[in-house]
């Protein structure tokens, strides 16, 4: 495959410039200069793009790509975690110029204008995780633009912080996803597809928006409560904690995943705060603290639970051994737990499938 390269160049806050070529939406040479704006972040799978790309939770966020060949397989519909993408754009090394695999369906250069995602080439994507990596996670802008134009913009973004992200991703609609034994309330603060084919095995799932009350979740009689993963700023996901306090008081069964672990958190009034560049990756051993197993994981989160503001309230469950920080909780007199991590991972890994598994026998013993 051949194609024209256009220059482009991202530009960080702080002015650190990187030059490259213009892939995805954008990058034709018919087209105008083009911007794109966001948090930039790095993620440090070997494979997943497409899930990456398509989750939810990266809402507002420019994805760097650690690994440096990218888009070797291709694409296929069938990976996509959501019906549209809610990522500012995508940094990568190198582009893979063919794909190859019998799943493939089409290129991920083609995927990204498809979905009208602007995307960078040609970075040197280990100094740009360097510098995030020291200076954390940091609003930058790209494009086809001038330099100058792109630190203007870079400079006027404001992150994730105090955002309320949830609103642009989650469901407007209720909707029912499988068919199975128990019937599972899910909250959509921007779930993805493998989540809900996970919860699919067992129950038959009432998806419902993030502004859900109490109320009209106990009207779906639910032998089960799910809280999804999702995007920003935990604090600004305004009436959730306040509905979930309402819920854990029915006794209905409780899981949560991601954002859902930290909402469920504020609803213990604990806090939770942002870390510098976050969690964003496939290889994050975290060791369960009742059997002492080390899990791989994967993680995509820049806000973190503070587990002593908990320690009444919350065990401990999970803990994660690169920086020590809470990974898991279980809700003290309540039939609710949480965790900050991914055991549905598409890709994977798969390390942590079982929680499922524990969610099943709370319901069943209820």
């Amino acid at each position: 495959m051949t194609r024209n390269i256009k220059s482009a160049a991202l530009v960080l806050q702080d002015g650190s410039i990187f030059e490259g070529e213009a892939i995805g939406a954008g990058s034709s040479q018919d087209t105008e200069a083009t911007i794109s704006r966001g948090e930039v972040v790095f993620h440090t799978g070997l494979s997943g793009y497409q899930e990456i790309i398509t989750d939810p939770s990266y809402a507002g966020q420019i994805i760097t790509f650690t690994t440096p060949h990218i888009g070797n397989y291709g694409t296929t519909k069938l990976d996509n975690e959501a019906s549209k993408v809610f990522a500012r754009g995508v940094i990568v090394r190198e582009l893979a110029r063919r794909r190859s695999n019998w799943r493939s369906d089409d290129s991920l250069d083609s995927f990204l204008k498809q979905n009208d995602l602007a995307g960078i080439a040609g970075i040197d994507t280990r100094r740009l995780t360097r510098l995030l990596r020291d200076s954390g996670s940091m609003p930058g802008a790209f494009g086809t633009a001038s330099q100058d134009e792109l630190l203007k913009v870079a400079k006027s973004e404001k992150g994730t912080t105090g955002k309320n992200l949830v609103a642009q991703v989650s469901t407007t609609k209720s909707y029912i996803h499988g068919s199975g034994k128990f019937t599972v309330v899910a909250y959509d603060f921007g779930i993805k597809t493998t989540m809900l084919n996970c919860l699919a095995e067992f129950a038959t799932v009432h998806v419902v928006p993030a502004t859900t009350s109490a109320a009209q979740v106990m009207a779906l009689s639910p032998n089960g409560i799910f809280l999804s993963n999702g995007p920003g700023d935990p604090e600004m996901v305004h009436g959730a904690p306040e509905t979930i306090r309402e819920l854990l008081g029915t006794g209905v069964p409780l899981f949560g995943i991601c954002l859902g672990h930290q909402l469920l958190a504020l609803a213990l009034e604990g806090k939770t705060y942002k870390l510098p560049f976050g969690h964003h990756g496939a290889n994050h051993p975290v060791r369960n603290i009742a059997t002492g197993t080390v899990e791989i994981t994967s993680q995509n989160h820049n806000f973190c639970v503070d587990a002593d503001s908990l320690a009444t309230k919350a065990e401990v469950t999970h803990i994660n051994l690169n920086d020590n920080t809470n990974e898991g909780f279980r809700v003290r007199g309540a039939n609710a737990f949480s965790v900050q991590y991914h055991p549905e991972a598409g890709p994977g890994p798969h390390d942590s499938r079982y929680l499922f598994a524990e969610f099943v026998a709370m319901m069943d013993r209820k």
